[in-house]
């Protein structure tokens, strides 16, 4: 039965989160496609700045929401179908909780219902972060947001957050938790870290030419 929880750590949090909020309330909405507006990106921030506060709410719950219900449901599938408690380190099977992390920024950034085009996975991944481990998740999340109040620019805190992403669960794994998987879960967290980072591309040129948007300016 163990095959049933692999497929289910693939596919439930891909499925899952590459339901896009963002897309489906600005149609309601507007009737458009949200990444055919703004800043072209299927997420939170565009959300903001083009729909306004009331819609951006409406994404904030349904990305973080989708996210995390899927790395809980396969920590259960495992529990109760594998009989493997994969958020306990003695375990030596946190790194699936951690696949499923990957998946659920894959389904995001790439979903199968929108053609392969999506957000760029930051909402995604924290939330699913803070069901694998709260405390990586906090320490994320400070450093997103100590940059953001900082430079105003929300994609420079979501790329410095993600690369210290593997830094830290490498820290985590190692020194505090003694967790056997910790290697693995290194390199998991490097790749949910550089998918990210990777989809960020075009804010990283326009941070260099100086033309990104800060928090709080609207797209026009």
């Amino acid at each position: 039965m163990i095959w049933i929880c692999y497929a289910v750590m693939i596919a439930v949090p891909y499925l899952l989160s590459g339901i896009n909020t963002s897309i489906i309330v600005a149609k309601i909405k507007t009737g458009k496609d949200i990444r055919t507006m703004g800043s072209g990106n299927a997420g939170l921030t565009n959300t903001l700045r083009v729909l306004g506060k009331g819609a951006a709410g409406i994404v904030l719950i349904g990305d973080v929401a989708k996210a995390a219900i899927a790395v809980v449901i396969v920590r259960l599938v495992f529990l109760f179908v594998g009989g493997i408690n994969t958020a306990d380190p003695a375990s030596g099977m946190t790194w699936v909780e951690n696949v499923a992390v990957f998946m659920s920024i894959v389904g995001h950034c790439y979903p199968l219902y929108y053609g392969f085009k999506g957000g760029k996975g930051v909402l995604a991944s924290i939330s699913a972060i803070f069901v694998y481990d709260w405390r990586i998740a906090l320490i994320l999340l400070t450093i997103f947001i100590v940059i953001v109040a900082f430079s105003k620019y929300v994609s420079l805190g979501s790329c410095i957050a993600s690369s210290f992403y593997f830094i830290i669960s490498f820290c985590f794994g190692y020194f505090i938790d003694s967790d056997p998987a910790f290697i693995i879960n290194t390199f998991i967290s490097f790749f949910c870290g550089g998918l990210i980072v990777f989809r960020h591309h075009e804010n990283i040129k326009r941070l260099i030419t100086h033309t990104e948007k800060k928090l709080g300016e609207k797209s026009k």
